[in-house]
């Protein structure tokens, strides 16, 4: 019955943060808060931490909540019109977002299904974040857009994946530099490379935590979003980076969140709490929280320079030439504010920010500086000529 209530979505919001913050201030909970009589329980706890991959059921709790909250109304999704429209649909092989889109019957949002949602085992630890209405609606009509054929394929990918991060282990040693903190001692050419090489290897150790569980659930015959859908060196723009890094948590926060907050409308306040609220699903440290508030930062710019190079229309070819250079341009700062905000949240943290800045200001910190954004320069202008050839393949 609360759920037809207008507020509901509120207290949706407010019940499930707070829980996720009580998890994360009580790292998990302990027996002897129920008596002391139960304390020796303690001792046995594991190394399992249950209340870090709870962050993703918390997740799936506020989904089933919005997603049986706009089935009780009209969602308003024409799923004639998106058919029309989706290539994959129009052929019988229902896409992701007329999955999640479409409200499943009211029957469906029953105690039993909300429990498997929540502990389903092959996403239950990483994700990807799917949401209720397209694991429903999975449930009685398994995933068909991919065969046998080309799920075992993905899974050989994977194992070549993994061979790979075997040889950076063991040959590269980016995170080791991090972690032990002697990046304050190497060059300011040094660390650009150690910082450049921990956003790989992060890239492609969450590529195989997530990949891995994907592989999992569509075993089991629920098709979940892919993470990581684009390699990160490919990324040139916030906005791309973030849709192509934790793709599924994209996808959930523009539809749980985003979306309802305003949309597009309020596009320059919705981040900060978009970001901000990323921040504190992660974990509750103020390098992230920096982290967050810097890439908002960065996001701001972006979002004035991408609204004014649409509202504009080259009508020669050198005005197309100088808006090309002037993209490339952008796109080298962009991946440079990228790599400084990643280095703050996840290595060298807020503390660290006045030492990044005088050592890359320094007279030993210029060229590199300048050597970075030229070589982010070239390598923008490859990722324009790799996107335009895709676009002609297609």
């Amino acid at each position: 019955m609360l759920a037809k209530w207008r507020y509901f979505p509120w207290v949706l919001w407010m019940f499930n943060v707070f829980f996720l913050l009580c998890n994360r201030v009580y790292e998990g909970y302990s027996f002897v808060t129920i008596g002391q009589h139960w304390a020796f329980l303690d001792n046995y706890r594991g190394n399992f931490r249950w209340h870090i991959c709870f962050n993703f059921v918390v997740l799936r709790m506020i989904s089933f909540g919005y997603d049986y909250y706009w089935a009780l109304q009209d969602s308003g999704f024409d799923l004639k019109k998106h058919i029309k429209r989706c290539e994959s649909c129009s052929l019988g092989k229902p896409c992701y977002k007329s999955l999640q889109e479409r409200s499943v019957p009211i029957d469906r949002y029953s105690y039993i299904t909300y429990i498997c949602y929540l502990i389903y085992a092959p996403l239950y630890i990483a994700g990807p974040v799917i949401s209720f209405n397209a694991f429903a609606s999975q449930l009685d009509a398994p995933q068909k857009n991919h065969s046998v054929g080309s799920v075992a394929l993905y899974g050989l990918r994977w194992v070549l994946c993994l061979f790979l991060m075997e040889l950076m282990t063991h040959f590269f040693y980016y995170n080791a530099f991090a972690t032990s903190a002697s990046w304050k001692h190497l060059s300011p050419l040094e660390v650009f490379i150690v910082g450049y090489g921990v956003l790989n290897f992060m890239w492609l150790k969450f590529l195989l935590i997530w990949r891995y569980f994907r592989f999992w659930s569509l075993v089991g015959g629920i098709e979940a979003p892919e993470n990581m859908p684009r390699c990160m060196n490919n990324c040139y723009d916030l906005e791309g980076f973030w849709k192509s890094w934790h793709a599924s948590f994209n996808k959930w926060l523009v539809r749980y969140m985003y979306i309802p907050l305003g949309g597009s409308q309020r596009k320059l306040l919705n981040v900060w709490v978009v970001f901000t609220f990323v921040a504190v699903w992660h974990d509750l440290e103020w390098k992230l929280l920096s982290w967050a508030w810097l890439t908002c930062l960065f996001f701001i710019p972006e979002m004035v320079v991408k609204s004014v190079i649409t509202s504009f229309k080259a009508k020669t070819s050198f005005e197309e030439f100088v808006l090309r250079e002037f993209c490339a341009v952008a796109g080298a700062i962009t991946i440079t504010c990228l790599m400084v905000a990643n280095l703050v949240g996840y290595v060298i943290g807020p503390s660290g920010i006045n030492w990044l800045i005088s050592r890359f200001l320094h007279k030993d910190g210029l060229p590199v500086l300048g050597g970075m954004l030229i070589t982010f320069y070239i390598g923008t202008k490859l990722m324009f000529h790799v996107r335009e050839a895709k676009e002609a393949v297609q």
